[in-house]
């Protein structure tokens, strides 16, 4: 199996979240985050999400806190594509958002599939 990293976010309010991702994809997950921030003080929607803000990568996770459990990056991905899908609003930079976050969602689809992990 390939290495596998982990992308940390946090909410607004504190709350972390912990994305498992391959290793080779991990940056790319963190960069859409960013960008994601970037651009979402654009939309004119009613209905913009809120995101939690990448705080860090890393290889190896340990957690002892048994409340807390990584998220499978796929999965993640997913229910940002589900939610950038809903907001009310079809023009840039929307399309370009829900264009970068499907690239993302193929390339691990395609990366599971490799794997024999879907």
């Amino acid at each position: 199996m390939s290495e596998m990293s982990y992308v940390l976010f946090q909410q607004e309010q504190g709350a972390l979240e912990f994305v498992q991702m391959p290793a080779s994809h991990a940056y790319q997950l963190s960069a859409l985050n960013l960008r994601l921030h970037k651009e979402l003080s654009k939309l004119t929607a009613d209905n913009v999400p809120k995101l939690p803000r990448v705080i860090a990568e890393f290889c190896n996770l340990d957690l002892h806190d048994e409340s807390l459990s990584p998220i499978g990056g796929l999965d993640y991905v997913n229910e940002l594509e589900r939610t950038f899908a809903s907001v009310r609003e079809g023009a840039y930079p929307l399309i370009a958002l829900l264009t970068e976050i499907r690239a993302l969602q193929a390339q691990l689809e395609q990366w599971y599939e490799e794997e024999d992990l879907l």
